[in-house]
């Protein structure tokens, strides 16, 4: 795997760069990931903290995390445990639903240990006619819901689409073709 290290307001030092480079080649251990994929990694400083971003996009699906912390090297390490979280979560899904043999083919065999299983079922289906408005309305009733995402028909594309709160603050939009 390659890996891409961007620092917005930081300078990359081989140390970190080093750091960053040793902790996703750990990733295999537990996931197929072929020489050709590339992982971005952003780093950013902000006045109170640091975050660190990795994407890795696989064959079989797109790895993502991002960690905001005070010390740079912890938010390496903590971001390396969300991805590996994922992982194991994925694979145990895949587990529990046999018939997804291709994608169950992206993990290394190894076995988990029962008390890192989490049950994770649908517990509800929900099923909306999304009603046709713009994204300021779309942001309002979300808001006035009190949900991080409100989904919509966008009055001008006249396309699905899905507003959401952003953990860093401000809104995104997911418009569908």
């Amino acid at each position: 795997m390659k890996v891409q290290i961007y620092g917005k307001n930081v300078t990359v030092t081989p140390a970190i760069a080093e750091k960053i480079e040793t902790k996703l080649n750990f990733l295999k251990k537990y996931f197929i990931i072929d020489d050709d994929v590339t992982a971005n990694v952003v780093i950013r400083v902000y006045p109170v903290g640091q975050k660190i971003e990795v994407t890795i996009p696989t064959k079989f699906a797109v790895l993502r995390a991002e960690v905001v912390d005070d010390d740079l090297y912890a938010a390496i390490d903590l971001v390396i445990d969300k991805l590996e979280d994922q992982i194991r979560r994925q694979k145990t899904r895949l587990q529990r639903n046999k018939g997804r043999d291709s994608l169950a083919m992206a993990f290394i065999e190894e076995d988990i240990p029962e008390d890192d299983v989490i049950d994770e079922e649908v517990v509800r289906t929900k099923t909306i006619i999304p009603d046709e408005m713009d994204i300021d309305e779309a942001i309002m009733r979300m808001e006035m819901l009190g949900h991080s995402f409100f989904v919509y028909k966008d009055n001008e594309t006249q396309d699905v689409a899905v507003v959401y709160r952003r953990q860093n603050g401000g809104y995104g939009c997911i418009e569908t073709e």
